[in-house]
Order: C-alpha cells, then sequence, then structure tokens
C-alpha cells in the first residue's frame, strides 16, 4: 500500500497517548482482534457447542442403523406375598405364595433401512423357585430369529438416511460460518473503539490547538486588532471544545468496554488500536464469489434439506392412509425341564407367522387432506427456496459492488483528508497572522475533523464489506481457498 500523508497523520493520532502508561496498554491490529474474538469469545463458545451437539446427534443417527446387542434380566425376582385367588364358586381368597422367578435374556436387532422392516433374535433363561413346595423349573429359549415389516407404511429410516447426511454436512458449514460472523461482529466493535479513539484524539488536539489560538487573540484584542465579539465568540469555541473532548472520552471508555466484553478481552488494560491498511490485496468477481458462496455456504445446504424434508413429509402423510399392515414371523427353540442340564436337550420347535392390519372403512376424505395438505407444503416449499437462492445470490452480488465501491471510497476519503488538513494548517497560519476571519479559521476546523472521520468511517465500510464476503462465501479470497477451522475434540 503506498503511503499517504493523511494516513501518517492518522496513525500518529492513534499511537500517541500519554507514554508513562504504556506498559499498560494493548496495541491491537484489526486480524488480531479478530483472532481473540474468534478463540475468545461467548459467540465463538458457542458456535463450537452447537458444532459438538451436531456431531454427536449425527453419531447417534448412524448408531441406529448398527446393530443393536442388549441384554435384561431379573435377578433376583423374590416375592413373598398373599394373592387373591378366584375359587370355584367365585369367592375370592388370599392364598400365600413364596418364590423366585429369575429371568436373563440377550437379544439383538437389526434395522432394515430399505424396508423399514427389523430382523431380531434372542436367547433366554428363566427359573422359577417354589419355596413352598420345595420345587424348581427352568425354561429356556436357546435361540430365536424373527422378522417384522410393516406394510404399506412410511419408512422413517430410509428418509432418516436421507435428511441427516445433508443436515450434518450443513452443520459443519454453519459452524464454519458462526466463526466467520464473528470475524464480522468484531470487525464492527474494532472500529466502533478505533472511531473513538480517533475522535477523542482529535477532541483533544482541538482543545489544545483552541487555547493556542485564543492566547494568540488575547493578545491581538490588547492591542486592538480585533473585536471583543471575536474573543467571545472563541471563548465559545474553547467551551465547545472541551465539551467535546469530555463526551468523546466518555464514548471511547464505552466503546473499549463493548469490545473486551465482545472479544473475550475483560482482563485486558487500556487498549489502543492500530489503523488497518487501506488495500487489500485481492480481486473478486460476483460470479465466482457467488460459485464458492452455493459450495461452501450452510445456506445451500438448507435449501436441499428443506425440500427433502416436505418429501418427506407427504411420503408420511401418504403412508399413514389409514391401512395399517404388519408381516410378523418367528423361528426358533424353547424347552422346560427341572434341571439345568435337560433343559436344552431336545428343545422343542415354535414358530410363529402372522400378518396384522387395520383397514379404515370410512374417515370422511381426512387422509386425502392430509396428504394434499402435505403436496401443498411441498410445492411451498419449492417456491421458497427459490425465493431465497434468489435473495442470496442478490445478496453475494450487492456485496461484491460494495466491497468495489468501499475501494474506490477509501481512496478518495484519504484525498479528502489530506486536503483537509493541509487547508486547515493554511487557515490557521492565516488566522495568526490576522488575514482570516474566526468564522473562515471554525469552518476549516470542522472541514479537517469531518473529513479524518469520513476516512474512518470509509475503512470501516471497506473491512465490513471484505469480512461480509468471507461470511457469505466461506472463501478466502486473498489466500484462494476454503476457510477451515480445526477439528473439534469431540471426546
Amino acid at each position: 500500500m503506498k503511503s499517504r500523508p493523511s494516513a501518517i497523520i492518522m496513525f500518529l493520532f492513534i499511537l500517541l497517548p500519554a507514554f508513562a502508561d504504556g506498559q499498560d496498554t494493548l496495541r491491537l491490529t484489526l486480524a488480531e482482534v479478530v483472532d481473540m474474538a474468534r478463540r475468545g469469545s461467548i459467540a465463538a463458545k458457542q458456535a463450537i457447542t452447537v458444532r459438538k451437539t451436531k456431531y454427536w446427534e449425527w453419531r447417534t443417527h448412524r448408531s441406529n442403523y448398527q446393530p443393536q446387542l442388549a441384554l435384561e434380566g431379573t435377578l433376583p425376582g423374590f416375592q413373598k406375598t398373599f394373592n387373591p385367588v378366584t375359587q370355584p364358586n367365585g369367592t375370592i381368597k388370599f392364598e400365600p405364595v413364596h418364590y423366585n422367578n429369575s429371568a436373563l435374556n440377550l437379544s439383538f436387532s437389526q434395522g432394515i433401512t430399505a424396508t423399514g422392516g427389523r430382523i431380531y433374535g434372542a436367547t433366554q433363561l428363566q427359573r422359577f423357585d417354589d419355596f413352598d413346595a420345595k420345587t424348581k423349573l427352568y425354561n429356556a429359549i436357546p435361540y430365536t430369529i424373527g422378522f417384522s415389516q410393516p406394510l404399506f407404511q412410511f419408512n422413517q429410516m430410509k428418509w432418516d438416511n436421507r435428511i441427516a447426511p445433508v443436515k450434518y454436512a450443513e452443520s459443519k458449514q454453519q459452524y464454519i460460518s458462526d466463526m466467520e460472523f464473528v470475524g464480522v461482529q468484531a470487525s464492527a466493535y474494532f472500529f466502533d473503539l478505533l472511531l473513538a479513539q480517533v475522535n477523542h484524539q482529535i477532541a483533544t488536539t482541538n482543545l489544545e490547538n483552541t487555547r493556542q489560538i485564543q492566547r494568540i487573540a488575547d493578545e491581538k484584542f490588547q492591542l486592538g486588532k480585533i473585536s471583543r465579539n471575536e474573543i467571545l465568540q472563541l471563548q465559545l469555541e474553547y467551551l465547545k471544545a472541551e465539551k467535546s473532548a469530555g463526551t468523546a472520552r466518555r464514548d471511547m471508555e464505552i466503546a473499549a468496554m463493548n469490545l473486551r466484553a465482545y472479544a473475550g478481552m475483560q482482563d485486558a488494560g487500556r487498549i489502543q488500536l492500530e489503523l488497518p491498511p487501506a488495500v487489500i490485496n485481492m480481486i473478486v468477481q460476483a460470479d465466482r464469489v457467488l460459485e464458492e458462496a452455493y459450495a461452501n455456504n450452510a445456506q445451500s445446504l438448507a435449501y436441499e434439506r428443506r425440500i427433502r424434508e416436505a418429501r418427506r413429509d407427504v411420503a408420511k402423510a401418504k403412508g399413514e392412509n389409514g391401512l395399517n399392515a404388519s408381516l410378523n414371523a418367528n423361528l426358533g427353540y424353547s424347552n422346560s425341564a427341572a434341571d439345568l442340564g435337560k433343559v436344552y436337550r431336545d428343545p422343542q420347535n415354535q414358530q410363529l407367522v402372522e400378518l396384522k392390519f387395520t383397514i379404515p372403512v370410512l374417515d370422511w376424505g381426512r387422509q386425502r387432506s392430509r396428504t394434499k395438505t402435505a403436496e401443498a407444503n411441498l410445492e411451498f416449499t419449492q417456491y421458497a427456496v427459490e425465493q431465497d437462492r434468489q435473495n442470496f445470490a442478490q445478496a453475494v452480488a450487492t456485496q461484491v459492488t460494495l466491497y468495489d465501491m468501499m475501494k474506490e471510497q477509501v481512496k478518495l476519503s484519504a484525498s479528502a483528508d489530506s486536503i483537509a488538513s493541509e487547508k486547515y494548517e493554511i487557515a490557521r497560519q492565516r488566522y495568526v497572522l490576522g488575514n482570516l476571519s474566526i468564522t473562515d479559521l471554525s469552518i476549516a476546523f470542522s472541514e479537517k475533523d469531518q473529513a479524518k472521520r469520513d476516512y474512518i468511517l470509509a475503512l470501516r465500510d471497506f473491512w465490513g464489506a471484505y469480512y461480509e464476503l468471507r461470511y457469505l462465501s466461506l472463501y478466502d479470497f486473498e489466500q484462494n481457498k476454503k476457510i477451515t477451522y480445526d477439528t473439534l475434540a469431540t471426546n
């Protein structure tokens, strides 16, 4: 970047606080503030927490498609009480019971994504001890295997498997987007404080300049070269400058507290910001930015997810059409004996095949209404997604245009700052020599101050547009690479 006199002057304005407390002053660049915010701000920590939550939700989803093995048991199942027993004549008699009924069951199950069915199996052992009769009995199912298949119903597993990967990919990109948005916010707080510090330095400098001019004016007044009215005008200007200095200091302290709170720098002492460069070494084109935005931004994945969720709702409405049927089949062996060794000898074959169904006879068009509602929602979602795509593309194009405009505005503001500063010095010297009115000096005064503020505001808009481009595209156009962050620890 070519140096400019105005930029040097501004840089000195910012970096000239009293050296007495220099050791307690933390000097920061814009990049350092953004980096600190991404590491220590509450917003960044929230983004990390959400990212971890989404990761474990994804792991939970994947576990639903893996074999499940479970051990269930009742050890012991002891009971000693009186139970009511209905007698042949209809009366109730309370009989004592004293027994232990223990059982162990080892089972597995595996869902079938394509059909929504489930394969399952189990092995079971049960022991019953009757302490009153002094008997014991074993019952065992060496193994059983079965299959359960819903018919003509909504397949939740299949649709979850279509949506969950998109949702997980969206969460990863959303994490990067959230971290980039931290940069956008940190940049805004940075320039809030930078502008406040510049205003404070301007106000302090103006107060000192006004004091010097007033001293010269008092000497001229004693010599009869200026009027009493001009002296009063200068006194008024001094009071205004003193008030402005106090207000600027208050605003600077508030802006510093806001930056500390957002960036996680509560323990930092005095903060002094350095002026960021007015040039960024990168070229952006709307087509390229939009291409990267569609490839990287979480919104693009969100569009796909919303369409899939709407289609899932249609499939669910059609699947829950009132016809509820399921096919269940089971094959296994079981046996009962008084000895544990005998219970596994010559077990008896057991089989089960059943078809259960429920058919609505009259629903007054309720199911058809549900299906039509879901289809209408799908159509609405498709239109909404298309509109959001257009708005997103427009936002990207607007941001590219804004970035290009801000590059020119920074150059123009820097030139205006340099001219206004030079003009003020000439006006001040002319006033000292006595050939310029106090009114013209005040005008030059105001123009100089406003030019400096305009330059800082132009820098703010320029860097704000830069971070917005990163946030929208999740692409670093300076380094020509996609923006990534370190893999999170998920242990």
